[in-house]
């Protein structure tokens, strides 16, 4: 447990912290100037409540499951929201993020390259599950903006009798592409410039920098996997309503 001396220290820096991001973004005119401190305000209440949950649940399945189907809830919001759809349409991210994180997850477990114990099923999937959900975001974002941008193109090749996946499907290789780019080079750059925070906090855990190295390595190939899923399977479920829903004509 961390001693009082230390939770006000590390008060101290946060705040020390957000108020140097606050004032470069005022200097520099910055609108949402106030965006990082609300940021690492909701992170500090977020992570004390986290902390004393998983205090009483890192041990037992069922309430790492139901911490998990929280998780997958959330990411599915978030990235609804962040892709500007209705959440009449959160059905596609849950769609496209169950894919991914269940069949990144289910290699991981599967082939015994982590074991199945509650503490590992709820760190490797936390992290998929919100690295699947920038990428669900991004990707989102991305293909609303292509087809907005480039309506005239995908609106001739709905009038040539293309269907609205051929219509998009340039478009939609091209946010799946952008999407995965921030991920790929953080993963490139791993050990170099990157110190990942699996790698650290197993070296923190007690385990080798071998082994720490080890699990690092997995994690990132789930989190590239449930990526390039989720990134794929967010631009392929578009339906004609939505297609029409970004026509200029239309206000959109």
């Amino acid at each position: 447990m961390p001693t009082v001396e230390m939770l006000v220290r590390t008060g101290l820096a946060t705040l020390l912290l957000a108020g140097v991001s606050v004032l470069v973004l005022v200097a520099g005119g910055i609108r949402g100037w106030w965006s990082p401190t609300v940021a690492v305000a909701r992170a500090g209440v977020q992570l004390a409540a986290l902390s004393l949950v998983l205090g009483g649940i890192i041990g037992d399945p069922i309430w790492v499951g139901v911490g998990l189907c929280i998780m997958f809830a959330v990411a599915v919001a978030v990235s609804t929201r962040r892709a500007g759809e209705p959440l009449a349409a959160s059905w596609r991210a849950a769609v496209a993020l169950g894919v991914g994180v269940g069949v990144a997850g289910g290699i991981v477990f599967v082939t015994g390259a982590v074991a199945f114990t509650p503490r590992y099923v709820l760190a490797v999937e936390a992290m998929v599950i919100g690295n699947a959900m920038t990428v669900a975001s991004l990707a989102g974002r991305r293909f609303a903006q292509l087809r907005a941008d480039r309506w005239a193109e995908v609106e001739g090749w709905l009038a040539l009798g293309a269907t609205p996946r051929r219509a998009t499907r340039d478009l939609g290789r091209i946010a799946v592409y952008d999407a995965l780019v921030p991920g790929i080079d953080q993963t490139k750059a791993t050990g170099l410039v990157v110190l990942p925070g699996a790698f650290v906090g197993a070296l923190f855990g007690g385990l080798s920098p071998l082994e720490a190295g080890r699990f690092q390595l997995v994690v990132l190939a789930a989190i590239l996997a449930a990526g390039a899923l989720t990134a794929t399977m967010t631009v392929s479920l578009p339906t004609r309503r939505m297609l029409r829903s970004v026509d200029p004509r239309r206000g959109a």
